[in-house]
């Protein structure tokens, strides 16, 4: 690889990229890979602006992505930007890219107004909770994590 590595947002035709990357995270974090029709939520999640994303390209190969959203503190009456993934191939890992996505999001943040950034991390990936440390993230202490998966028909 030779070239600069360029950020920029996300676009809905970028969708086919950020799949190779996301079955990447997949596998990196031993879960199952996105359904055959992920490519078409995904699209319409970021045409809606449901989702926005950066993704990370040298010499036009995707390297790295991230993916937010925002919802709303109603304590502090602001957004926050959910960072849903942060994902660098691990051949481009430990050379900085990492942080200059998540810096992207904070600067996205502050310009949105927002009045925090959040994300979750697996208990196992300590590399994770290295990089977020550093970055001046914080383990939430108080706070668990509860998830509901929707399947047809549950409601």
């Amino acid at each position: 690889m030779s070239g600069a590595v360029r950020l920029s947002p996300l676009t809905a035709r970028q969708v086919p990229d950020l799949l190779v990357l996301i079955r990447a995270l997949a596998e990196f974090e031993h879960l199952p890979p996105p359904d055959p029709a992920a490519a078409r939520r995904l699209r319409a999640a970021l045409r809606t602006k449901a989702l926005h994303g950066l993704i990370a390209r040298r010499d036009g190969r995707a390297l790295g992505y991230a993916l937010y959203f925002f919802t709303f503190s109603s304590f502090l009456a602001r957004p926050t930007l959910y960072l849903e993934d942060l994902f660098v191939l691990p051949e481009a890992r430990r050379s900085g890219l990492g942080g200059r996505m998540f810096r992207a999001c904070a600067g996205i943040a502050r310009k949105r107004a927002c009045g925090r950034m959040e994300w979750a991390v697996l208990d196992w990936n300590r590399p994770a909770h290295r990089f977020y440390a550093k970055e001046g993230g914080r383990k939430l202490k108080q706070w668990e994590l509860y998830r509901m998966t929707l399947r047809k028909g549950a409601f």
